[in-house]
């Protein structure tokens, strides 16, 4: 099937290259004729484990492209899979959508289901379809569908290859069909519904998770004034298969694409719609206090951050991607250098994203062991497998003053057991062994 896919982000690269793994003859369209030069090599834009490795093995099924018109006029299957970035007020920016559509309206020659993958307010997919047919060229039939994505950056491409569901929102059977087999050689749940419930159904599963992690979030908070260890506690509530273990690590709250925009995208709605969703709302609000939890932590040990060296391990929102949108680290670094503390950086994949922000202010390292020499102080932001795995005796070998912060609960309790070190993470007792 001749598929074209707009935008080359994380939701529209993945789908365009999972579905030319899949046979189909895929166009991808973006108008950065950078990215399309390098993706035309071969060379994805974006960290994404697995992601260039299936970009050169489906080379054959799939080009990139500047010409929308080329890429539209001709395609049974569009996927618009573009930004839509929170404004100011909480609610979704559908200016890039409304664009992408613009450009399918004047471009079209023959029949077309036009799919919006791209997270979008409920009822958007009906506003884009008479936008659509209002600004047609030609006398052609165009099916909208609300086909919602549910990748995580890191695993998008398992996520995508092997999705927990498909949802497959149509007004009508050909456009449900079309998809169908669109999807017939993926091995996920098929689901066919309405538009408005496609919609509905990725704002309501994305901000259930943030729920749960805020939830989680402040009974760590409370385990640690209390003297409970979150950890026993969530292993204990993941015996019930209701809760289950997912999203319940606690932490320094969650960041990234998705989370932060639709949980206020939704809340925006509904206080639109004259209606409040109070559980949202305070799920929001405690994401935003906890990312500030370390900071809190370190004013125990220090009155003010002047003239300490301070290492950061981990800047990007999550383990697996480059991406530093909604990350702790941005909120929290600012705070440290207004302070006058010395900043030594470590990351794996997000060092050069972060230098756009912070090109000199900050002194980027090349290891764990370089960031955290001589340090007064280490705050853990990123649970990458290298912090993971790493000895935490070097923390007492190359630290002036072993001081650990760990937001994502990295280590064990145990292994701190006869190290000279003060180890202090969410929701479990501080460690503070033969500390001198």
């Amino acid at each position: 099937m001749r598929i074209a896919v707009a935008g080359t982000g994380y939701v529209g690269l993945v789908t365009g290259v999972c579905l030319a793994s899949k046979e189909h003859e895929v166009t991808c369209v973006d108008i950065d004729e950078k990215k399309i030069n390098l993706m035309s090599q071969g060379i994805s834009p974006i960290y994404e484990p697995g992601l260039s490795e299936l970009m050169r093995d489906s080379k054959d099924n799939i080009t990139f492209t500047t010409d929308y018109k080329a890429a539209y006029s001709g395609a049974d299957v569009i996927f618009i899979g573009v930004g839509t970035p929170e404004k100011k007020d909480g609610s979704a920016n559908l200016s890039y959508v409304y664009k992408v559509a613009e450009q399918i309206a004047e471009s079209l020659e023959k029949d077309c289901v036009i799919v919006i993958k791209s997270t979008v307010p409920i009822g958007t997919n009906d506003k884009i379809e008479q936008f659509i047919k209002a600004k047609l060229k030609r006398h052609v039939n165009v099916y909208i569908a609300s086909n919602p994505e549910f990748l995580a950056q890191g695993s998008a491409v398992r996520d995508t290859l092997h999705a927990s569901r498909i949802i497959i929102g149509v007004e009508e059977p050909q456009a449900a069909e079309i998809l169908q087999d669109v999807y017939k050689d993926f091995d996920s749940p098929k689901m066919v519904t309405n538009r408005r419930s496609a919609e509905m159904i990725k704002y309501a599963s994305n901000d259930f998770l943030a729920l749960k992690i805020s939830y989680v979030n402040e009974i760590a908070n409370l385990c640690e004034l209390v003297g409970a260890d979150i950890e026993d506690v969530t292993m204990g509530m993941g015996y019930d298969s209701r809760i289950g273990t997912k999203f319940l690590n606690a932490g320094i709250g969650y960041g990234g694409s998705c989370f932060p925009k639709d949980t206020k995208a939704l809340s925006w709605l509904a206080t639109f719609n004259d209606n409040e969703l109070k559980t949202i709302r305070a799920a929001i609000d405690v994401n935003e206090s906890q990312k500030f939890k370390l900071v809190k932590k370190a004013k125990k040990y220090y009155d003010d951050f002047s003239g300490l060296t301070v290492a950061i391990l981990g800047l990007t929102f999550k383990p697996g991607t480059d991406d530093l949108r909604e990350a702790p680290s941005l909120v929290n670094i600012p705070i440290l250098l207004e302070d006058g503390a010395n900043i030594k950086a470590w990351d794996p994949v997000g060092v050069e994203n972060y230098k756009k922000i912070y090109p000199t202010e900050i002194e980027y390292c090349e290891t764990i062991s370089q960031a955290i020499t001589g340090a007064d102080l280490c705050f853990i932001f990123t649970e990458w497998p290298e912090v993971k795995n790493m000895d935490v005796r070097d923390f007492e070998t190359f630290m002036k003053r072993p001081i650990v912060l760990d937001g994502r609960n990295c280590f064990k309790l145990e292994q701190f057991r006869n190290v000279h070190i003060i180890y202090d993470s969410i929701g479990r007792t501080r460690v503070d062994y033969l500390y001198i």
